[in-house]
């Protein structure tokens, strides 16, 4: 589902289009991809519940157990965000609890020439917790 502010989106699709409907995409260049589930379908593995209860169950996750170091799994948004000053803000819940393969979460920025900026990252959390 899809609300009106850019790059806004809760997962909530009825389908395994989530990608169309956040206007997201996989990287073709990666190792592994990013898919999307609910509580129930991932199990042990990930969250009992999103991040707001009640209201949705579906997120985005990487299942890491059969990566190997280095492996990456990388969504970009399908448009382009003008440059702005302190007007442009990324605002989302990750949930990095389960597993000793867990990575690093990294937010870039890709500049017009197309060089990523790191903007943000987090090694694994050892809080059970959104």
């Amino acid at each position: 589902y899809y609300t009106s502010i850019p790059g806004s989106c809760n997962f909530e699709t009825q389908d395994q289009e989530w990608t169309t409907v956040c206007g997201l995409t996989q990287d073709p260049s990666d190792d592994f991809d990013w898919n999307i589930s609910n509580s129930a379908m991932t199990g042990q593995m990930g969250p009992d519940t999103d991040h707001t209860p009640g209201k949705g169950q579906h997120f985005l996750y990487v299942n890491s157990s059969a990566q190997k170091e280095g492996n990456r799994a990388r969504i970009i948004t399908t448009k382009l965000f003008p440059a702005s000053f302190g007007v442009c803000r990324v605002r989302f819940w990750f949930w990095m609890f389960a597993s000793k393969q867990t990575g690093v979460l990294k937010v870039y920025t890709a500049e017009e020439h197309g060089m990523d900026i790191l903007m943000w990252s987090s090694s694994r959390n050892e809080e059970n917790k959104w």
